[in-house]
């Protein structure tokens, strides 16, 4: 299966520790109660406003000035970490609109079930992952199918 960058995971971590304390899911409740879908979205709603701030750093830092660096290789170092640093944040832009459906699927009672078998994804998956869209089966098998067609 597809690993999750680790700064989406730290992001992810600070947002579920904005959470309240008093709730939170269990397997033994009735699967995407009121309770459910209102702790999923507000982890939702904090994880993209976690990514958010992290991106006003960014933006910061790039109108803060050009990279002035006279030595050929610090400049070079300075211009390496300054890709990363784009590509992570275009990484967490696509995350967004990835939490936006989320957030989509919620308001329309879609939340919680996979989009191709129609089964329950899961709490647990879901606390690891509020994005996720398939259970981790179909996840799997959309990954196979995926891997062939690309061996082809």
């Amino acid at each position: 299966m597809a690993s999750i960058p680790r700064d989406d995971i730290d992001i992810l971590t600070k947002a579920k520790r904005a959470l309240p304390d008093d709730y939170a899911p269990a397997e033994d409740e009735e699967y995407m109660s009121e309770a459910q879908l209102n702790y999923f979205r507000v982890m939702l709603l904090e994880w993209k406003k976690s990514i958010l701030e992290a991106s006003v750093g960014t933006l910061q830092n790039l109108q803060d000035g050009p990279i002035r660096e006279p030595d050929l290789n610090d400049r070079a170092s300075s211009e390496t970490d300054w890709g990363i640093e784009l590509r992570t944040r275009d990484r967490q832009r696509k995350l967004i609109a990835k939490i936006d459906s989320a957030l989509r699927r919620i308001d329309e009672g879609d939340y919680g079930w996979c989009e191709v078998t129609g089964d329950p994804i899961g709490i647990n998956r879901l606390i690891a992952r509020p994005i996720a869209t398939m259970t981790v089966e179909a996840q799997a098998a959309h990954e196979r199918r995926e891997k062939i067609s690309r061996d082809d």
